[in-house]
């Protein structure tokens, strides 16, 4: 199926700051939090609706992708990270891997 471009601003269901989306916006750039709505990119199918949790961070620059995972369905997602996504949030996730990655 092809990409459906929605331009829509959103509250964080996890942090609640205010979102303004770009049509490509599909997570907050503070906390990197997403919502689990699209079957496909912007198709807002999925009757999930659970919250997505940034579990790691993979790639290498500049092609950096945030895995999410549902904490309803436990579906894994992965998305590019977005250039105002918030650099401190960044590193703590890719630490929050390196932690898991040690044990």
């Amino acid at each position: 199926m092809a990409f459906v471009k929605n331009v829509e601003d959103f509250v964080c269901g996890h942090c609640g700051v205010r979102v303004s989306g770009t049509g490509y916006t599909n997570h907050c750039p503070k906390c990197l939090w997403s919502k689990h709505v699209d079957k496909d990119p912007g198709d807002r199918l999925e009757p999930c609706g659970g919250m997505m949790e940034p579990t790691s961070l993979e790639g290498t620059t500049p092609k950096y992708r945030i895995v999410h995972t549902c904490t309803v369905c436990a579906m894994v997602r992965r998305v590019r990270v977005a250039a105002d996504d918030d650099a401190e949030t960044l590193v703590a996730l890719s630490g929050k891997e390196a932690l898991r990655s040690s044990r």
